[in-house]
């Protein structure tokens, strides 16, 4: 990976554009990648495409499954690989990496595609108060 940086890095010095150029234009990439969800303050996640369905995966709890007539635990095996999860259309979302929240979330809100917000409470996993509609119309 590194080797390979350095020879583009080194063709890209020969015909004129700078390495800082290539490594701002790989960011720019990164971000603009279409996401099937998006982020709002620190614990909100909102479903944005229909044909997806999203794991939402946070720690040791139970996986929850979003897709565009609700919300649910998921009860099958997660995919190991994103192209695996892709054919069977669903994203995987990490909250704890990086590039979401950076940490397990005990609270986290969900605006599902069926016009209403869930609110998840991971403190209370085995209770009926686990998954609750935290607003019945967001939009």
């Amino acid at each position: 990976m590194v080797i390979s940086t350095r020879i583009n890095d080194h063709i890209f010095s020969v015909i004129g554009i700078s390495a800082s150029f290539v490594r701002f234009y790989k960011i720019l990439e990164s971000i603009l990648i279409e996401k099937n969800f998006i982020t709002s303050g620190r614990n909100t996640i909102i479903h944005k495409i229909k044909k997806f369905d999203l794991l939402i995966v946070n720690g040791d709890n139970p996986v929850v499954i979003v897709s565009h007539r609700g919300i649910g635990i998921y009860k099958g095996e997660i995919p190991t690989k994103r192209s695996i999860a892709k054919k069977a259309y669903q994203d995987i979302v990490h909250v704890e990496s990086s590039e979401l929240f950076s940490e397990e979330k005990t609270l986290l809100f969900v605006q599902a595609l069926d016009g209403r917000e869930y609110k998840i409470d991971y403190s209370k996993i085995d209770t009926k108060s686990f998954i609750k509609v935290h607003q019945d119309s967001y939009i």
